[in-house]
């Protein structure tokens, strides 16, 4: 059995945000186990559209990081919303990987991850050969997540990635999807594919659960992570009723300008920014909160938010405001509270009940345990070595 395995992704560190975690877990993970890691990924440049200090000027970048072989490859980075320029941004990359296809050699296992559907079609149309193992990893389904927030419509162009979407569930060997969801849409076009369900558990040493601040009579609320538009922080800004809570808010992305010059506007509301910090001084800083909301702008199907998993195991108090799969999670876990998707009239009720009696310590352990039995990644990363 080859233990030779190639990781093509679109995100890895330093870049930030739950596909890079997601996926340098992953290949950490296997690296330990005995299987031999190289890594394909673009120059970072995740999310500010730009190469990061380091990288710039490079056409490939080859490293060894923690002993896993990481080549970075050339991009036009952008994060513009005009779609002609994202579109060129994923060829650059599709062309830098054909590039190293013909001049490398390439193991007979080979992990791609999904989306980006034209990143994992490159991937797997250059590839696909009788001797050689593709597991595609889907972390959300597209186009269909892509019609659900409006960046498509059913049209010509979206008929294209439907037929994508399926060349590449056909001519993988293996699908990992991070949903019951995904692997239902995808066995129900072709049913006897092959699947696993693989859910991005974090792996770190949990943390010991703090005493909750009683500085403040109000709700210390947090959000932390990307400020894209799926995630409608900007709207939840504006529709939260403070009289309960205070807001607090970290990361980077799309909507930050304009939340910067919402709070800048309305400097009454007690609403916080904090900016990008590394990962690890997050979770020091998460530890503060009483409770983090996890919301969504809209339901998008097969969609599972990592931050559910990462911030049980830091004994954090959820309210999720995004529907799905994910309510079932917070529910049969006890991880905290449900607001229906987009309807802030609920949200903003539940947030006036919320008594910080019910955020207690005793809660928080309970949180934190249920996630190291239940959420174990090392448990999870055993089953798929079995497969591989």
């Amino acid at each position: 059995m080859s233990k030779d395995i190639l990781i093509i992704t679109n995100y890895f560190p330093p870049e930030t945000g739950a596909a890079s975690n997601r996926i340098f877990h992953l290949a950490e993970g296997l690296q330990k186990r005995g299987f031999h890691i190289s890594v394909l990924t673009p120059l970072p440049n995740y999310p500010k559209g730009k190469i990061f200090e380091g990288y710039k000027g490079h056409f490939k970048h080859t490293s060894k990081e923690n002993g896993i072989t990481v080549h970075r490859l050339w991009i036009y980075a952008s994060n513009s919303k005009n779609k002609l320029l994202r579109l060129f941004a994923m060829l650059s990359y599709s062309f830098s990987l054909i590039w190293f296809f013909i001049w490398n050699k390439i193991p007979k296992k080979v992990i791609v991850q999904s989306p980006p559907l034209l990143v994992a079609f490159t991937s797997i149309f250059f590839l696909r050969n009788k001797k050689r193992e593709l597991i595609l990893n889907v972390s959300d389904l597209w186009p269909i997540a892509g019609l659900k927030l409006g960046a498509f419509k059913k049209n010509w162009s979206y008929r294209v990635l439907e037929w994508i979407e399926r060349f590449n569930y056909r001519n993988a060997n293996l699908v990992l999807g991070q949903s019951n969801e995904i692997l239902t849409h995808i066995t129900s076009i072709y049913p006897n594919k092959k699947t696993f369900l693989y859910r991005n558990y974090p792996d770190f040493n949990p943390p010991k659960i703090q005493n909750s601040s009683q500085e403040s009579p109000k709700i210390k609320m947090v959000y932390a992570g990307l400020l894209g538009i799926a995630q409608g922080i900007l709207k939840l800004c504006n529709n939260l009723d403070y009289t309960n809570i205070e807001f607090h808010i970290y990361g980077a992305g799309a909507e930050q300008k304009a939340i910067e010059t919402f709070i800048k506007n309305n400097p009454k509301l007690p609403i916080t920014f904090h900016g990008e910090i590394e990962r690890n001084l997050l979770h020091q800083e998460l530890l503060k909160y009483d409770i983090t909301i996890i919301p969504l702008l809209n339901r998008i199907y097969g969609s599972v938010p990592s931050k559910i998993f990462e911030y049980a195991r830091l004994g954090l108090p959820m309210l999720y405001f995004g529907g799905g799969e994910g309510e079932d999670i917070i529910s049969q876990h006890n991880l905290g509270w449900i607001a229906p998707a987009a309807d802030y009239d609920s949200l903003n009720n539940m947030l006036l009940t919320m008594k910080r009696e019910k955020l207690s310590t005793s809660y928080r352990n309970r949180i934190q345990q249920e996630a190291l039995n239940t959420f174990d990644f090392n448990t999870q990363l055993y089953k798929l070595g079995e497969l591989l």
